[in-house]
């Protein structure tokens, strides 16, 4: 074997090296030593239905799940893989085969010794079976082979260049074997009483309250972690949430908790600090799902309607308050850097949007009535913050524009979720969708036809199929030549623009807020989604 050229130096590198390899935290990172003990208490919101990470992809699951779960790798400022339960790895110069060296003298919280059975059976049984993400993720892994306890070899069909960067404990979750062996993985105890390898250990969930999470006495890292203790509170109201962290009860609020409107008052608040660090391995965006299966949307001048009637500006202004930038098509500006990134597709931001969009109605057999409505349609509200309430209300108003009558629908996480991308009970959804580390991360789970997976939560369910766009989806996760892979999905985002399966509103600009008196919060690209490991608190 041959390491490729990006993984020379990592793979010679150790755990103890790992801190070294990390920039300083957003939160301003001073040279004072850091301070052990003390309780972190973070806002998470909404409460999570499941912590069951490695089976459901919400995003409000990984602040919790990743203080207990780890990957085999971790992520510096610039996106390399660093080494984590991973200590080193090999890539043949063919891409098909990664050897992993592991960590000796890990545990599990239940005392078990983690080994390469631990990474098996996470990867083959569990993770490509049950993970909404995995199965593309993991799409070219066949087989994963474990010659000794701390050697665990990837074998690929074909070359997955994008899967190291995808090795983080947000992504892909390394899991106790015998804790699930012979179980019933989806209902597994272990689900809402996490048993990792991670710095925190579970130790208590209060519905409707909070998750309280003690700190790893036994944690493979030394010296870590500081704190004693990370309290994730359930505040359900945006006033209360915003209270709690001007009057320092809570420290912490990430993935946007805190409501965009009370952003400008947090900054003027002495004991408090916004950074928009912490979110470059997980660009999003806010999208409108068309449910493909109903008979008016069902049409691709409706569809192409419904994108042109909305105004983009309008949202990124009163309800995401600057945060962000109207989303030009499928992919995040963020892919920019890398060449994937293309807004050479059709436009619906044009100054005769409206015009276009009621032609484009009538001619899809849709005539406004007496009452000057065409059609009505129910939009499920995101559960996830008053934000998207107020996206909800602005879209309602602006489809009644071009005479399309909706009605909103709220209802909590489960239920939402459930009637969505279980029932497919719905016609508008409105979620944010994370688009990951590549490409192949966001438009393979939303575009792929085999991706059309009931039950499965933030894959496809608008029922888009076409036999083209799962072609170049396949090619891109496969092409190395990095002007061919641009020139792929350049294509793909064109022919997806045009379809409009779904309409792509804000990319969007998380932010976390927090105390200053918590140092080293955000320590890498993943921020939020990744262990507090090194955060402390300053007396």
């Amino acid at each position: 074997m041959s390491r490729t050229s990006d993984v020379t130096n990592l793979s010679r590198r150790t755990v103890l090296a790992l801190p070294l390899g990390l920039a300083a935290a957003a939160s301003g990172a001073q040279a004072a030593e850091p301070k052990r003990g003390g309780t972190m208490v973070m806002i998470v919101h909404p409460e999570p239905s499941t912590l069951a990470h490695y089976a459901v992809s919400a995003g409000n699951i990984p602040p919790i799940a990743t203080q207990v779960y780890e990957g085999l790798c971790t992520y510096d400022w610039d996106q390399n893989p660093q080494p984590n339960l991973a200590k080193s790895w090999e890539v043949t110069p063919d891409g098909k085969t990664i050897t992993f060296k592991l960590q000796d003298g890990v545990t599990f919280h239940n005392g078990k010794p983690f080994t390469s059975a631990d990474v098996q059976y996470s990867l083959m049984e569990i993770l490509k079976k049950y993970n909404p993400i995995a199965p593309v993720m993991l799409a070219e892994l066949v087989a994963v082979d474990t010659p000794d306890p701390m050697t665990a070899i990837l074998r690929l069909a074909n070359p997955a260049p994008y899967l190291m960067k995808a090795l983080s404990g947000r992504d892909l979750p390394i899991l106790c074997r015998s804790v699930f062996e012979g179980t019933d993985v989806l209902q597994n105890p272990s689900a809402n009483k996490p048993i990792g390898t991670g710095p925190f250990k579970f130790a208590s969930w209060e519905r409707g309250q909070f998750v309280r999470l003690d700190r790893n006495e036994t944690y493979w890292k030394p010296g870590l972690p500081y704190l004693n203790r990370i309290v994730a509170r359930f505040i359900p109201d945006a006033a209360t949430r915003s209270a709690a962290m001007e009057a320092g009860e809570a420290h912490f609020a990430g993935y946007s908790a805190v409501n965009y409107a009370d952003l400008a008052r947090m900054k003027t608040n002495p004991i408090l600090d916004l950074t928009t660090k912490g979110y470059e391995m997980t660009p999003a965006q806010s999208v409108l799902e068309l449910n493909g299966r109903h008979p008016h949307l069902q049409k691709k001048e409706v569809r192409q309607a419904i994108a042109y009637a909305i105004d983009r500006k309008v949202i990124l202004k009163d309800v995401m308050f600057g945060y962000g930038l109207p989303a030009t098509g499928p992919l995040s500006r963020k892919f920019k850097t890398a060449g994937l990134y293309t807004d050479d597709v059709r436009h619906y931001d044009v100054p005769d949007r409206l015009d276009i969009a009621n032609k484009l109605l009538d001619e899809a057999g849709a005539p406004r009535g007496a009452d000057g409505t065409r059609f009505a349609l129910h939009l499920e509200v995101n559960s996830f913050g008053e934000q998207w309430l107020r996206q909800a209300e602005y879209l309602k108003q602006a489809l009644a524009i071009v005479g399309i009558a909706v009605t909103l629908r709220s209802e909590d996480t489960a239920t939402w979720l459930r009637r969505v991308y279980t029932n497919y009970d719905y016609d508008l959804n409105e979620p944010f969708l994370s688009q990951g580390v590549d490409p192949v991360y966001g438009l393979n789970k939303q575009f792929l036809t085999s991706q059309i997976r009931k039950g499965v939560t933030f894959v496809n369910d608008t029922f888009y199929s076409n036999p083209d766009v799962d072609r170049m989806l396949g090619e891109g996760a496969r092409e190395p030549d990095a002007e061919k892979r641009a020139a792929l999905y350049k294509t793909v985002q064109q022919v997806l623009a045009e379809d409009s399966p779904m309409i792509w509103l804000i990319d969007v600009q998380y932010v976390s807020v927090f105390n200053r008196r918590l140092k080293d919060h955000t320590t890498g690209p993943l921020g939020t989604q990744q262990a507090f490991e090194r955060a402390w608190m300053d007396k």
